[in-house]
């Protein structure tokens, strides 16, 4: 298994399955209780998010968002607000996500260039001599306008679903055991419900930026790829 992989399993275990079990196994009264099944269940991700920014140095937008998510679960359920602030915050996170990578689109640092259009995954410094021998940026950057902005429509979807699910899920109000097992349920069923149609609208956007490149370099699939990528066919 490689470093990757194995990074993504730990990512998996300490953000999803031990909080989902924590919450909703061992937030009853004769185990944590309501109060610190909550902390203990939040304390795998936020120390998780302590460890990526301290010690690996991953300090990435999306990953800091991602831990203030977590701090702002606790303080709904250490303040005891009303439930509906649990779809907000939810609906939240991909919303500003979404803006960000928006704002981004006529901009120096666009988004889709960090995400997709980069040296790990394509081989940029021939695709960039193509175009410059062809004049052909201005027809790039229309692509990675579009690739961009259909970036950005995927956090918008994923915020909708996210605030649709919270609203259908958790109903009681924090302090309880069911509040627990209703933020427990909805982390479990997040990936099914919101990640895979996510991952599908990526997939999407990634099959249009390689064949509008394609397109545009006439590159074969294989030769538009960066080594790294070829090396692991």
């Amino acid at each position: 298994m490689s470093k990757k992989e194995n990074n993504q399993l730990v990512n998996i275990l300490f953000n999803i399955i031990i909080p989902v079990i924590i919450l909703t196994r061992f937030s009853k009264e004769e185990y944590l209780g309501p109060l610190y099944g909550l902390l203990a269940a939040l304390s795998f991700p936020f120390f998780y998010g302590l460890y990526e920014f301290v010690i690996q140095k991953q300090k990435n937008f999306i990953s800091i968002i991602g831990f203030v998510g977590v701090l702002l679960s606790g303080a709904i359920g250490l303040f005891k607000f009303p439930p509906h602030w649990i779809a907000i915050k939810e609906a939240a996170i991909p919303l500003v996500i979404g803006i960000v990578v928006l704002i981004s689109t006529k901009t120096s640092w666009q988004l889709i260039r960090k995400f997709i259009y980069n040296g790990e995954l394509l081989a940029i410094d021939r695709i960039e001599s193509i175009l410059t021998a062809e004049g052909l940026h201005s027809q790039l950057n229309k692509i990675l306008n579009r690739a961009n902005v259909l970036l950005a429509c995927s956090f918008f979807f994923s915020a909708t679903l996210n605030y649709l699910l919270a609203k259908v899920i958790v109903l009681s109000m924090p302090g309880t055991i069911q509040f627990n097992e209703e933020i427990g349920r909805m982390a479990m069923l997040s990936f099914p419900v919101i990640a895979f149609p996510s991952v599908l609208i990526m997939v999407f956007i990634l099959w249009y930026l390689i064949a509008s490149l394609k397109k545009l370099t006439k590159l074969s699939l294989n030769e538009l790829f960066s080594e790294k990528m070829r090396s692991k066919k």
